[in-house]
């Protein structure tokens, strides 16, 4: 598939200890990006973070919270990812869980594997 050009970029956050199907959310979202198809999908843990409610969450050994933020990526076309959204928003409820979800404008210059 060639994935080059005007596409659009999903961005996920959720909390590390968020849970749906007693399965970690992150881990859900990204079997389902699979399964849905979605050309690729990268996972982060971040190291600080607050949101709406202001809650701080460190990497720091002194921190009170082991929540940290998870971070997902995913990169294709733009009806794929609006549509995906929607399922991801389904599966934030069932967890009963915060975060964020964004969609922005990429311009992709390569992707796939390089070949000699």
């Amino acid at each position: 598939m060639n994935l080059t050009g005007k596409l659009k970029k999903l961005v996920i956050i959720v909390g590390e200890s968020d849970k749906v199907y007693q399965r970690p959310l992150f881990e859900a979202i990204t079997y389902a990006a699979k399964k849905y198809k979605i050309s690729g999908v990268t996972v982060t843990r971040g190291i600080l973070s607050y949101g709406e409610k202001s809650l701080s969450h460190s990497s720091k050994i002194f921190a009170l919270s082991e929540d940290k933020p998870m971070i997902i990526t995913l990169v294709d076309v733009g009806d794929r990812l609006k549509d995906f959204a929607l399922i991801i928003n389904r599966l934030m409820d069932k967890a009963d869980a915060g975060g964020l979800i964004t969609l922005e404008d990429v311009n992709v210059l390569r992707y796939g594997k390089h070949y000699d």
